[in-house]
């Protein structure tokens, strides 16, 4: 019998279906990895509002890890959105204990731009949770929280995924931030490198790329737990939103949704080595 990769997901539910664990089990399911997860916290939300958060406690979020871990070979986990420094604790010890592949993207912040945790709950994300880390996955004002200064430039994007590479060992996503012609731009650096990847740039509106940072990190969970090497999930991850998004689904009156797409746009993507740090 063929060996089926799985991937994990803890972080929040999202009972509208764009982000949190939903948009991740979707994606993993697209990828063909076996989906398990540990929630986080219950909200009461769709793609225009959240209403309610239920935050779960730290030591169900460990049962779960742990009951998982018990009976299925997870290659790769994901931490999302973590609410408190008891349930990041949880989160760290499990990836110790059975030396997962770590992928954090923290959700710092909220589409407003608030603080979605709070500040001493960020403090233990960055001592805790970033030194384990395989990968870190940010939005540039989420760097511009963690560097407290100004990224507005791809110069600036550049030395800043160079700055907290050294500050974690860890491989940093920048995302977004950059449009260059017809090409949207992110920073990747690792291995002592900079790099730029870019997609083609697609007119959106904002509430049409709701969940696109989330999917963006799932599937980079989901590739690294199909084996792949690090530049073909990069790429890989980025063509799968690039079409998620492209190939948007309504979902509702005046409501679109991204949704994992019909064909493979692995081709519109390209990584270019920006310089060595």
């Amino acid at each position: 019998m063929q060996f089926y990769p799985s991937a994990m997901s803890v972080t929040a539910s999202d009972s509208g279906g764009g982000a949190g664990i939903a948009a991740d089990l979707r994606t993993f399911n697209a990828l063909g990895v076996y989906a398990t997860c540990a929630v986080s916290a219950v909200t009461c939300q769709n793609p225009a509002v959240t209403r309610r958060i239920e935050v779960v406690p730290a030591d169900i979020i460990a049962c779960q890890i742990d009951t998982v871990m018990e009976k299925i070979a997870v290659r790769s986990i994901k931490a999302g959105m973590l609410f408190s420094a008891e349930s990041i604790r949880a989160v760290a010890e499990a990836v110790k204990k059975y030396d997962l592949e770590l992928i954090c993207d923290p959700e710092m912040l909220s589409l407003t731009g608030k603080n979605a945790i709070a500040d001493e709950v960020v403090e233990v994300v960055k001592s805790e949770l970033f030194p384990l880390a395989a990968w870190i996955t940010l939005s540039v004002p989420e760097a511009e929280t963690i560097l407290g200064k100004k990224i507005a430039a791809l110069s600036d994007m550049l030395d800043a995924a160079g700055e907290l590479m050294e500050m974690y060992s860890a491989f940093i996503w920048l995302k977004g931030g950059a449009v260059e012609g017809k090409q949207a731009l992110d920073v990747i650096a690792g291995d002592g490198k900079i790099y730029t990847i870019a997609s083609p740039k697609l007119e959106l509106l904002p509430q049409n790329t709701y969940g696109a940072g989330t999917t963006l990190s799932a599937a980079l969970t989901g590739m690294l737990a199909l084996d792949m090497s690090w530049k073909q999930a990069v790429c890989a991850a980025k063509a799968f939103v690039y079409g998620s998004l492209a190939q948007s689904v309504e979902i509702g009156k005046n409501t679109l949704a991204m949704y994992p797409p019909s064909e493979d746009f692995y081709n519109l993507i390209k990584l270019s080595e920006a310089g060595r740090k």
